[in-house]
């Protein structure tokens, strides 16, 4: 049972009737959201509800059904680490509402984004390329629902179904790619353009001009001092653009944005969708 709905539940009558299976969601009166239970969430799947990720929506029909016995609906907190570098990927992630951050480790002090994941593909790409340890970080950027999956059915089900290789495949070299392009972005742009690039990319895997971003976190996204955000900030707020409060983003004008991007938003974007 996730951790975060067992520390919403207090009392025994309560506890009790979530193991029996009688409660299909807990309500966070904290943070006004609803954390729908796995039974109720696959049950929810098994009734015909198209998936949430669009890597498992492009599969056949009959293969996603196949799949759903294997794949356990999880939330993902903001913050959480999924893998760390050089651990065993021991399951794959496939988000729906969430997005998780992919970062270099320099050292324990720095890291850099090389890349965003959020409903668009999967978490653990390593596996899919043969190989059982991850090479980066993997953090929850925005908190939300998944799907996970052991490392052992996703390889036989890898193995067995040629629509999930091609979009897993598919997915994998957007990711190269977005790496790649991340790397230049880093190199040749002014700091300002590439986090008005990154916000959009944020908005695009939330679906809302509204998320919650610490500085330490958005440093560690753009590969700058806590200062160099701040700076950033500020310019996109004198412009109207933004609105940014103790972490607390709002995207006050999308195309004034896009507009302050520097061009490789829309190269990633059209890499993605």
């Amino acid at each position: 049972m996730n951790g975060r709905i067992l520390r919403l539940v207090k009392s025994g009558p309560e506890r009790s009737a979530l193991d029996s299976g009688e409660i299909d969601a807990v309500l966070d009166h904290a943070t006004r959201t609803a954390h729908l239970l796995p039974d109720a969430q696959r049950a929810l799947m098994l009734g015909g509800a198209p998936a949430a990720n669009s890597l498992l929506a492009a599969l056949p029909r009959q293969d996603y059904r196949r799949m759903l016995a294997e794949l356990e609906p999880v939330n993902l907190v903001y913050g959480e680490v999924l893998y760390e570098p050089g651990d065993r990927v021991r399951h794959v992630y496939f988000p729906g509402d969430a997005h998780v951050s992919l970062l270099v480790v320099v050292d324990k002090a720095n890291a850099l984004e090389v890349g965003l994941v959020g409903r668009e593909g999967m978490v653990g790409m390593s596996l899919a390329l043969g190989v059982e340890d991850e090479p980066v970080r993997a953090q929850v950027q925005g908190g939300g629902t998944a799907l996970r999956m052991k490392a052992a059915a996703f390889r036989e089900e890898l193995a067995r179904c040629a629509p999930l290789q091609r979009e897993v495949y598919r997915f994998a070299y957007a990711k190269l790619a977005q790496a790649r392009q991340t790397a230049a972005c880093n190199r040749f742009h002014q700091v300002p353009a590439r986090l008005a690039r990154w916000l959009l990319m944020t908005r695009d895997r939330a679906r809302s001009n509204q998320f919650h971003l610490t500085h330490e976190f958005l440093a560690d996204m753009l590969g700058v001092r806590r200062a160099g955000v701040t700076n950033a900030a500020v310019s996109l707020q004198r412009k109207r653009l933004i609105s940014y409060q103790r972490g607390n983003i709002s995207i006050l004008d999308a195309d004034g944005l896009a507009a302050a991007s520097c061009p490789c938003y829309e190269i990633v974007r059209k890499l993605t969708r």
